[in-house]
């Protein structure tokens, strides 16, 4: 008898055939006394067809109705599910993210789960249901509709599995699980068993997109495995979890991370005083925008003022060129420089603390490739490299074949 949530992305729902082959996998897999959780995004490209659809209508972003709209997809492929599986003489119901009791902030198209009352979940699955619940949604305390971002269907569900304490989250995908790099770019990348929260989390972050990282932050949270797998083969995936086997920590380097999607922006002649850092900042993250890389350098010819450089996802850069043209009529700036044509390639691995070597591994892989470093950035299990788009697929096959084909 176990308790388990299954989530099931866009393409493995894509038709009502392959829905149908979903039952027949849940309830073939189904042992008695099982209570099952199935959590699904929209079907196919449904998701991308609404945006669409807006665009046509709008080119502004009127964030509540983009939700209102975005949801519906999800809405559309529960009720499907549940059909397919009453078809299939299983009981089952679904549950849009509010009726699941799914509450998020008041953040539009990124809104964070604050809480899960699984209360109505737990009822359906004792009535012998299996329940079917709408990902990538939730509803904020003044019961408005909102969407959790890219990938946040796979946040519903190890947040649901956190609620429930479920003993494990199947996360099926149309790839068979976590790769030491993106296999389109590095054929011989290999599969990992099994990698940490902290690690996944790291790639996550920085550009794998296999998981979305509140999601790795919901399971590390509450000691959720999650089991990455496909939709599509039968084969075991990959189980990010706490504790992985001695031979799994041998490893210094556990992946090879990549991110096209990054501008940088620099703020140039900002007062080196206290205060105008934070100014830029708050104004920001007011407006939701995620800022990562960040660096701050202090002119010699120029005293008094200073130079800031951060890197943003391009999918923020209208938000942000709005919040930067109000700085500049707020402070004195000298120029705000933007460049879109940034990427990030990233190194993770727990083991590599505590080794020197690895950073000058790295840049000298870069360096012989004729690729320059814009920013570097470090936390304790990776190291980052903010460098030109166009030379990101040179340097994540180089620096792959460097850690894992001559080791």
């Amino acid at each position: 008898m176990a308790l388990i949530v299954k989530k099931f992305g866009g393409s493995s729902v894509a038709t009502p055939d392959k829905m149908r082959a979903i039952v027949q996998r849940v309830l073939k897999g189904k042992q008695p006394g099982d209570k099952v959780v199935v959590v699904v995004s929209a079907m196919g490209d449904t998701t991308d067809d609404l945006v669409s659809l807006a665009k046509q209508i709008t080119s502004k972003t009127y964030g509540r109705e983009m939700d209102m709209l975005l949801s519906t997809g999800e809405q559309v492929s529960i009720a499907l599910m549940a059909m397919a599986f009453q078809e299939a003489g299983q009981a089952a119901i679904s549950f849009t993210g509010a009726q699941a009791g799914i509450t998020t902030s008041d953040a539009f198209n990124k809104g964070r789960i604050l809480e899960l009352q699984p209360d109505r979940i737990m009822k359906a699955l004792d009535d012998d249901n299996v329940v079917i619940v709408a990902g990538f949604q939730g509803i904020t305390g003044r019961g408005d509709i909102t969407t959790l971002g890219r990938g946040g269907s796979d946040t519903t569900a190890v947040a649901i599995a956190g609620a429930i304490q479920a003993d494990v989250c199947e996360i099926y995908t149309d790839v068979d699980g976590v790769y030491t790099s993106d296999p389109r770019v590095v054929p011989n990348a290999q599969k990992m068993k099994e990698i940490t929260y902290g690690e996944m989390l790291e790639m996550a972050k920085l550009g794998a997109g296999v998981m979305q990282p509140r999601a790795v932050e919901m399971g590390s949270r509450f000691n959720v495995p999650i089991h990455v797998r496909s939709t599509f083969s039968e084969a075991e995936g990959t189980v990010i979890q706490e504790v992985c086997s001695m031979k799994i920590k041998q490893y210094l380097i556990r992946g090879v991370a990549q991110d096209k999607n990054v501008a940088k922006i620099t703020v140039l002649g900002i007062p080196n005083k206290p205060g105008y850092a934070y100014k830029v900042f708050s104004e920001l993250a007011k407006k939701h925008v995620d800022v990562d890389m960040i660096v701050q350098s202090v002119r010699i010819a120029k005293e008094g003022v200073t130079d800031i450089t951060f890197t943003i996802d391009r999918a923020e850069l209208p938000a942000a060129r709005e919040v930067l043209e109000h700085i500049r009529t707020e402070m004195p700036v000298e120029d705000i420089l933007v460049d879109d044509t940034m990427a990030k390639v990233s190194i993770v691995g727990a083991g590599m603390a505590g080794h020197p070597g690895i950073a000058a591994g790295m840049f000298g892989v870069l360096g012989d490739n004729g690729i320059n470093i814009e920013i570097i950035s470090t936390s304790e299990i990776s190291i980052t490299c903010l460098i030109g788009e166009e030379n990101v697929d040179v340097a994540v096959k180089a620096i792959h074949a460097h850690f894992f084909d001559e080791h």
